[in-house]
């Protein structure tokens, strides 16, 4: 393969060195412009883009939030960036893995394809909102006590999906029906056969 000087076709007065240090210079300005467009944000005028923000009231985890949101923001990113709720995992970020699996009105949604905006007067629920104080909700206890989890990754997503199977859909009749209605969550880390235990388990006390 044949060696240039220029970088992707940049011309040829660009050499590698000069192209690398002007991505350094670019890189460590990023954050700086970062910085200054999150402190402009409580401004409703629309940002550099032309995007207006919009107004967001909800209930999170029982708390009342008001946010003002890019429309094209996600409720996980939201979640996680804007209201510091880190429970919620970024996993595949296409809606495939059930990583970052929340409650809107006690039903399960995949929170990286839901819209921030489309949140706006209903109930949100994350893993920090089961528990009840310092006692855990069934479900977090009996993947507790079932060792349901490897690297716990996967888990707040898990927990998240199977009481919301369970409370608003009705518990599940057989260890095979647990599988299938949990097929959208995957365990990289292969536990399945202990969170079909806790949830079987679970759904007795969830009754």
């Amino acid at each position: 393969m044949n060696q240039q000087n220029d970088v992707g076709g940049a011309g040829p007065g660009v050499s590698r060195r000069s192209f690398v240090g002007g991505s350094l210079v670019a890189v460590t300005v990023a954050p700086l412009l970062t910085g200054q467009a999150e402190t402009a944000e409580a401004a409703p005028a629309a940002d550099a883009e032309g995007v207006t923000s919009v107004t967001v009231r909800a209930a999170v985890n029982g708390d009342p939030v008001t946010l003002r949101v890019d429309p094209r923001a996600t409720l996980l990113d939201t979640l996680r960036e804007r209201l510091d709720l880190k429970g919620t995992k970024k996993g595949c970020d296409r809606g495939q893995c059930g990583a970052c699996t929340v409650h809107i009105d006690g039903r399960r949604v995949l929170s990286c394809l839901t819209l921030a905006a489309t949140a706006s007067g209903h109930q949100v629920t994350t893993i920090e909102g089961l528990a009840d104080g310092d006692r855990l909700h069934p479900m977090q206890q009996a993947f507790v006590d079932h060792d349901g989890l490897q690297c716990g990754f996967c888990t707040p997503g898990q927990i998240m999906s199977a009481v919301a199977m369970v409370e608003n859909e009705g518990p599940a009749r057989s260890d095979d029906e647990i599988r299938e209605r949990m097929s959208g969550n995957i365990c990289r880390c292969s536990a399945y056969p202990r969170i079909v235990d806790a949830i079987r388990d679970a759904q007795r006390v969830m009754r």
